[in-house]
């Protein structure tokens, strides 16, 4: 399957594509709902419903180019460094590694490949009800739980995160002994908060992981750990848009769609808010 098949041209679909779609079927670790492994395939489906148009601009005009899916039967740490082998070829090309999920643990993967193709300071600006620091959660090192605090205490990224709404004490200290830069979803929604600004010592490269269910579970209960009071759709991509002013995507990853039988608006939910994230990059092009 092809990322918006029905509407991309010849040209547009090549391996020279600005983005690189990166199916990742990866289902490991979840704790709670499952089907995160049919979320990708779900997701690319959807995508051929989608309009060329968004915002006024044709993100697709770009390229998107859909590689193929990551092995997802082989033992977890195989599977994460294809991953990350996969986003690393891509980002020393100056594409943009587009990872579909799968659970939230191949963020780890997806990011270290593009953080080792820059060669230079990463900041990770995750959308998510859950802050994911953990050191480990279920016996599971590799967590989606814990694919945060992989990120920070081990790679050395920054991070600032958005939405969060579930969160453990361990968490918070972790979030205090790394300077992690938050605004959770009660304030956010509360406060009716659309624009954020990233601190002037947050690096230039950011990598955007969205979780999607950093959105409400009203609007998005397809996902193995939906929590209420979430972010509503134009939020949460406002808050990203903001996030990225005046610096650079080098990558990006949506995870957790766990698609439900014979509910496909969640699926095309998570196709366009993909496809969105892509505009909000060409939108940020100097």
């Amino acid at each position: 399957m092809i990322f918006l098949n029905s509407e991309l041209t010849h040209s547009e679909r090549g391996p020279d594509a600005r983005f690189q779609i990166v199916p990742m079927p990866l289902e490991k670790t979840v704790s709670y709902g499952s089907g995160t492994a049919t979320g990708p395939a779900a997701l690319i489906e959807a995508s051929d419903q989608l309009e060329r148009l968004w915002r006024g601009i044709e993100p697709c005009a770009a390229g998107i180019y859909t590689t193929p899916p990551i092995d997802c039967d082989q033992p977890l740490d195989e599977a994460l460094a294809a991953l990350a082998a996969r986003t690393e070829s891509i980002a020393r090309t100056g594409q943009v590694p587009v990872t579909l999920g799968g659970e939230h643990s191949l963020t780890w993967a997806a990011a270290l490949g593009v953080k080792r193709a820059i060669d230079r300071p990463l900041g990770i600006v995750q959308i998510d009800a859950h802050a994911d620091l953990r050191r480990a959660y279920q016996g599971f090192r590799h967590s989606h739980a814990s694919v945060m605090q992989l990120l920070v205490e081990d790679e050395g990224c920054r991070l600032a995160q958005y939405g969060v709404r579930a969160l453990s004490t361990e968490e918070a200290a972790c979030r205090a002994r790394n300077a992690v830069v938050f605004i959770d979803a009660e304030d956010l929604v509360t406060g009716d908060i659309h624009t954020i600004t990233l601190p002037e010592d947050f690096p230039e490269d950011v990598y955007v992981s969205f979780d999607v269910d950093g959105l409400d579970a009203a609007i998005m209960p397809a996902t193995g750990t939906p929590v209420p009071g979430g972010l509503g759709y134009y939020q949460a991509l406002a808050l990203v848009r903001s996030a990225l002013k005046g610096r650079r995507c080098v990558g990006l990853d949506v995870v957790e769609l766990a698609p439900i039988e014979g509910w496909d608006v969640w699926n095309f939910t998570a196709a366009q808010l993909t496809y969105a994230l892509m505009g909000i990059v060409i939108e940020n092009d100097p």
